[in-house]
């Protein structure tokens, strides 16, 4: 017995062992497209963010008093051995799941392909060493490289109806002049790209949808004639077999008749 326990201690130990130290948050601003790393090795600051899921809220005020006002939300994260955290398994130890095409921190090489990876679940604990935390709420300082900055987005919208909202344009106007055009330098020559404008109606687009409707129509009349035409004839051989068997009756009772009179 005392063998089995010790065995079954040694882990415990391991895992106190490597709880101990500093976490890495990964703070993201969706409004300035700014991103910073910052570290944090207090271990009250640390226990704000313990037992708390992906997609929780976790207020600013508990990380430091810079950050007092902001309101984060956790995405995500990695264990001190590189293992993702993953939405949706319920605990903070790591577990081995089978995972195919349809769910995330898997990507199939070949079409049906399934696989059993290891993935540290969506609790934070003291076992993660990098968190991921998306900016929800700013508060009334500003966060050095976060908030005090503007980087530009490197790729303009791709659906037409994105495009529309963004320059605020009706339905008279042409999206294909106001697409955002990427420029830059290739072997000293001035290289300019645009992307392929998505769901864009043009006169093309409207002569196959009514091309495809017409061919819708005209199959639905073709099989309704063929419908009829097949009822048509079903009541046709109806009719016949209901003669053939009348005139087979008829036929019965005058030899009947004869053979009596004879």
């Amino acid at each position: 017995h005392v063998l089995v326990e010790s065995r079954n201690r040694a882990p415990q130990r391991r895992q106190a062992l490597h709880g101990r130290g500093a976490m890495k948050l990964n703070i993201a601003n969706p409004n300035t497209g700014a991103q910073i790393c910052i570290e944090i090795d207090d271990e009250k600051r640390l226990r704000a963010l313990y037992d708390k899921r992906i997609s929780q809220i976790v207020d600013g005020s508990d990380l430091g008093e810079e950050y007092a006002g902001y309101i984060f939300r956790i995405s995500g994260g990695n264990d001190k051995q590189g293992f993702p955290m993953k939405q949706g398994v319920l605990t903070s130890n790591r577990v081995r799941l089978l995972l195919d095409k349809d769910v995330s921190c898997y990507r199939p090489r070949r079409k049906g392909e399934r696989k059993r990876k290891s993935v540290r679940g969506c609790i934070v604990g003291s076992h993660i060493s990098v968190l991921n935390l998306v900016v929800e709420s700013k508060g009334d300082a500003e966060i050095p490289g976060l908030t005090d900055v503007q980087i530009p987005r490197r790729l303009g919208p791709k659906r037409a109806s994105k495009i529309r909202s963004l320059f605020n344009l009706g339905p008279e106007d042409d999206v294909r002049k106001y697409v955002i055009r990427r420029r830059f330098e290739k072997k000293g020559k001035t290289i300019s790209k645009a992307p392929k404008i998505q769901r864009l109606v043009t006169p093309v687009v409207i002569k196959r949808k009514v091309r495809r409707e017409t061919e819708k129509l005209s199959k639905l009349q073709q099989s309704q004639l063929a419908e009829a035409n097949y009822m048509r004839l079903v009541a046709q051989r109806a009719q016949e077999a209901r003669e053939a068997r009348r005139s087979e009756i008829s036929r019965r009772r005058s030899s009947r008749r004869a053979s009596t009179r004879a």
